[in-house]
């Protein structure tokens, strides 16, 4: 199988398991927005513990369980697919945090990441 390097766009959308948009979890509506925008792939990760701006601790330990973990959707595909969800997250997002950086993928398989 061949490898591929290349450069591409790392975007981390950074919000809370309790965040919905359009009633259904905020998190599952950007994955599949941007699985409706032929994204590359998104992966949700679930948080053990952390806060955000109101500084209110969320941590899955059983002392304190809370019903708000920290929630990241990671996405990485070219600059120019990564612009494409852009507009559709000022739209989802009452709070949060986004980041885009730079990345050098190097994928194994038949495709390149960039189109």
């Amino acid at each position: 199988m061949p490898k591929i390097a290349c450069q591409a766009k790392r975007l981390r959308i950074y919000i809370g398991e309790s965040d919905h948009w359009k009633r259904r979890s905020l998190y599952r509506a950007i994955v599949e927005k941007a699985q409706e925008l032929d994204l590359a792939g998104a992966t949700v990760f679930r948080g053990l513990l952390g806060y955000g701006a109101d500084k209110r601790i969320h941590t899955a330990s059983i002392v304190d369980l809370s019903s708000d973990l920290p929630i990241l959707v990671e996405i990485v595909d070219s600059e120019e697919y990564i612009a494409k969800l852009l507009p559709y997250l000022d739209e989802m997002l009452e709070k949060g945090l986004v980041t885009i950086d730079d990345v050098e993928v190097i994928k194994y398989g038949n495709k390149p990441l960039k189109r």
